[in-house]
């Protein structure tokens, strides 16, 4: 059995917790091998981006990190708070034991800068979502991040992508390295989930002027 832990902040993006918890869920009910899913934060009731409000399995503080395979760090908005809790000391250090571990870390959208705050992105490809500006693809590349342009981007054991469309594509990908590619393929078409074309996955999101 595999075990995930899902680390949520207070203003998390609740598309992009879904896709780690059906995805998964689907995974541990019909995959070839079982993955067991926990939800943890900082408080016992968390507000979504668009005030859901979610109860976590778990306190981050109660957790034995030792006892889980892979880190599943969804994303949120600044204007919910999200940064309140997702670049805090806490969660940062979450980071950083699972990058030292050498475990699986999956994000998606701006928890990436999560990631670049803990100080596990140097000299790493990365991406974030990027918009006309680029205020958070500068954020991320402050971090010493390479940044690249595309809808999911793995380095080695990092998982970083743009967007709340990207979440299912990471937590298959997730699938795919906690188990393997066939066990994700079967997933995906049990579940009805198209795969994207080559087109998707290299598209910029901000087109050239």
């Amino acid at each position: 059995m595999k075990k995930v832990l899902m680390l949520l902040a207070n203003g998390v993006e609740p598309m992009e917790m879904a896709a780690f918890t059906d995805i998964l869920g689907w995974a541990d009910l019909v995959g070839d091998e079982k993955i067991e899913l926990v939800m943890a934060g900082l408080r016992e009731e968390i507000t979504s981006t668009f005030g859901l409000v979610i109860r976590p399995n778990r306190q981050l503080a109660d957790l034995d990190l030792n006892a889980f395979d892979a880190l599943a760090l969804p994303g949120g908005f600044e204007p919910s708070g999200f940064y309140e809790e997702a670049l805090s000391e806490p969660f940062l250090e979450t980071i950083r034991h699972f990058v030292e571990a050498d475990k699986i870390v999956a994000s998606v959208c701006v928890s990436s800068l999560c990631l670049g705050r803990a100080g596990v992105l140097h000299d790493r490809h990365a991406t974030v979502y990027h918009q006309v500006g680029g205020r958070r693809k500068q954020q991320l590349v402050e971090t010493g991040a390479t940044f690249v342009d595309q809808p999911v981007v793995r380095d080695g054991k990092l998982i970083t992508s743009t967007g709340p469309g990207t979440a299912s594509e990471v937590a298959f990908l997730l699938v795919e390295m906690l188990t393997n590619a066939n066990n994700a393929a079967r997933l995906r078409e049990k579940m009805r989930f198209p795969t994207p074309s080559e087109a998707w996955f290299t598209t910029p999101q901000v087109p050239a002027a």
